[in-house]
């Protein structure tokens, strides 16, 4: 299942795809987050059925996507691979932007 966090707005469309199905939650992803967007949680809650820890965007965070993924995201340089895209072993995590 793939778990969108974020938003859209007038500037544009802000989500972190999550592909639960590939997220093992080992917490790599976390580690070089600068603004701490990610965390492991032990239950999704997206999927009420699964029992394995998975990564979420926490609930603070959703709102300013834009804002806190902004320092990884180098000015002028179009679909970079963002720091807790290249750290996740599984290829689970995308971005919108």
């Amino acid at each position: 299942m793939i778990a969108n966090y974020g938003y859209k707005d007038g500037s544009g469309d802000f989500f972190i795809a999550l592909d639960t199905d590939k997220c093992d939650g080992c917490g790599i992803c976390v580690l070089p987050c600068p603004s701490n967007v990610l965390a492991v949680v032990d239950e999704d809650p997206n999927d009420p059925m699964r029992e394995e820890p998975v990564a979420i965007v926490g609930d603070e965070q959703r709102q300013k996507l834009k804002y806190a993924c902004a320092q990884c995201k180098p000015a002028g340089v179009d679909n970079p691979k963002l720091p807790c895209v290249e750290a996740c072993p599984q290829g689970a995590i995308a971005h919108s932007w």
